[in-house]
């Protein structure tokens, strides 16, 4: 996989790099110690342990590992004490800040606002204090968003999380997820949700194909018109492989090939939850061998003990990727964002390219401070 004439990345070049996030879950991104504060300051008494160390150490315990069901244990806390429009909003700007801090110049935040109405909080009021959150980091710290809201495969409710997905659409909400269980719940029991959007010329993305089968990624194409595919990596079982190169695609493969539909992939995520045995078994490789379009990415940086910056580390480590096959994920997300296309081509060709240039020539950049000035309409969702 390197190409010619590059050498491997060092850890702090990746960190000085722009880059681009696509998924991310915010109830997945709290800071250990904000957890604990959130939680005196909430009356939430349930935490594991009040020391932020041994809590964080609790959300990696070894018995989370492997089990898709002691991992999502983790996010009754952190849901528990997102409950009040202050902490919402604190959790949205931290997360902001963080992902600043290690030089991502554009990230797509995705919640469920459904799990934190449960002391009273409505679907907007939860959101639109998240949205105060993003909006006040993404001015403080030069750093573009946008919100995805989620439904629930289990729920009811998942037209009224797209409807309200569409009405803040101007005010940093970006597209529409499904997400939770796979087995069991397919994504076409929420066809009217996802008619919904494709009426209200909006954009959606779909967890499937993640702990489930082809059928998953199959009806999110073809019933629910996912423009990106969450996770994606059960695609692997369409594609034939023999001595380590592919043979041929089957259908649905060559389809999402084809049709250029993004695969959001999440490394650590995987490994985790048990939805690969091993990172060398992980069908990441294979897919940007083949030329999908891949995007890496964080998914729980919690649980998953996990950065941005990590993850393209691991895949550098344990794939042999380039600067230049770093270059071409990062642009590949860019490209895959959900904002309009403008703004797309302004980040590429304003921040990214200019970027990646300073950097193999030598030069260096703090995060996302020495990056030429991210493009004003996707700060904090202006303009939209």
């Amino acid at each position: 996989m390197p190409s010619a004439g590059t050498t491997p990345l060092r850890p702090e070049t990746l960190q000085a790099l722009p880059k681009v996030v696509l998924h991310d879950h915010l109830d997945g991104a709290l800071r250990p110690r904000t957890l604990v504060e959130l939680a005196r300051e909430t009356g939430y008494r349930d935490l594991p342990t009040n020391d932020p160390d041994a809590l964080a150490a609790w959300f990696r315990r070894p018995e989370s590992r492997g089990s898709l069901r002691e991992f999502l244990k983790g996010f009754v806390h952190t849901i528990g004490v997102m409950q009040t429009p202050e902490a919402i909003e604190r959790v949205a700007y931290e997360h902001l800040e963080d992902c600043a801090k290690e030089g991502i110049v554009y990230v797509e935040s995705r919640f469920a606002p459904c799990f934190l109405t449960q002391r009273g909080l409505t679907l907007g009021d939860a959101t639109r204090a998240a949205l105060r959150g993003f909006q006040r980091a993404s001015g403080d710290f030069r750093i573009g968003f946008g919100a995805i809201l989620c439904g629930l495969r289990d729920r009811a409710d998942t037209l009224e999380t797209a409807e309200l997905a569409v009405d803040l659409r101007d005010q940093g909400v970006v597209g529409f997820d499904l997400a939770g269980e796979e087995a069991g719940f397919p994504p076409k029991r929420h066809l009217e949700a996802f008619q919904f959007v494709q009426r209200a010329n909006f954009s959606n993305t779909i967890h499937a194909g993640e702990a489930f089968g082809l059928e998953s990624i199959w009806q999110a194409l073809q019933y629910c018109g996912a423009h990106r595919i969450g996770h994606g990596i059960r695609l692997a079982d369409d594609i034939a492989v023999a001595d380590g190169r592919i043979v041929k695609l089957g259908r649905l493969a060559q389809y999402v090939l084809d049709k250029r539909v993004p695969l959001e992939v999440c490394l650590t995520s995987n490994l985790v939850t048990g939805a690969v045995p091993s990172l060398e078994r992980h069908p990441f490789p294979l897919f940007f061998r083949a030329h999908f379009r891949v995007t890496l990415n964080p998914d729980d940086r919690l649980m998953c003990d996990t950065t941005m910056t990590k993850e393209l580390d691991l895949a550098v480590r344990t794939y042999g990727l380039t600067f230049d096959d770093v270059e071409k994920l990062t642009i590949n997300a860019m490209k895959s964002a959900f904002i309009p296309y403008d703004e797309r081509c302004r980040y590429i060709f304003d921040v990214l390219k200019p970027g990646f240039t300073r950097l193999r020539n030598g030069g260096r950049s703090e995060g996302g401070a020495g990056l030429p000035a991210t493009p004003s309409r996707s700060l904090g969702g202006a303009g939209r």
